[in-house]
This record gives C-alpha cells, structure tokens and sequence, in this order.
C-alpha cells in the first residue's frame, strides 16, 4: 500500500496533462507523453528484466480516460488505444518526483535507436 494518497485526479482541458496532488501537499504536473511512453503495463515494460520496449511517436497522445482500480491505483486510456496500464499511488508519485530524469533517459534511448518523440512507429 502506498504511503501517499492522492487527493486530487485532474486530467487537463486538452488532454495532455495529469495533474496528481498527494495528501502531503506535493503536487505534480505529468504530461500524457511521460504516461503512456513509461507505462507499467507489460507491453510497455515486458514480463521480465530487460524485456522493456522504447516507445516512439508519443508527443502528441491524449489521455481519453482515468479509472479507479481498487483503492490503489488508476488505468489510465489514451488515444492510441493503449489503456492496459495500472498506474498505482506510488508509482504516479515516483513519476512526479523522478519524471525528468526519467523522461531524459527515454530520450537518450529513442537517440540510441533511431527513433523520434514524432514519428509513430513499432515499439522497440
């Protein structure tokens, strides 16, 4: 169970930011690109270590839904379909609080692989 609970859920007017605010006053602003490239789901992240894939083309994905999941987490729907991912309390925290170190290095990896935040293409 996460230790921090979130008071506040809001998904912005053009759909491409979530806003997450804890019990402990922090508050965070996640782009809808950050979501859905670093996703849980095992599409995203494989069935085991180093199974993971680099998500390209991602820039411009809108979140179309947020759904409870428990009291511990919410799926979040996004406009390429893509909406098998259970984002729970601590992870959308981690997200918040490591987002841009963890956003640099998915970067690093799309240079490293060829591939573009623009261009949609197979995961890899």
């Amino acid at each position: 169970m996460s230790e921090f609970w979130p008071t506040e859920l809001r998904v912005s007017k053009d759909r491409h930011r979530l806003t997450v605010a804890f019990d402990d006053g922090a508050s965070f602003d996640l782009s809808a690109e950050l979501l859905r490239v670093l996703s849980p789901s095992a599409e995203v992240q494989g069935h085991g270590p180093g199974q993971g894939v680099t998500v390209p083309g991602k820039r411009n994905v809108q979140i179309i839904s947020v759904q409870p999941t428990g009291n511990y987490a919410v799926r979040i729907g996004f406009d390429d379909f893509h909406d098998t991912g259970i984002f729970t309390w601590s992870y959308l925290r981690e997200l918040g609080e490591k987002g841009q170190e963890l956003f640099a290095a998915y970067e690093q990896e799309l240079a490293e692989k060829g591939m573009s935040r623009d261009k949609s293409e197979k995961p890899r």
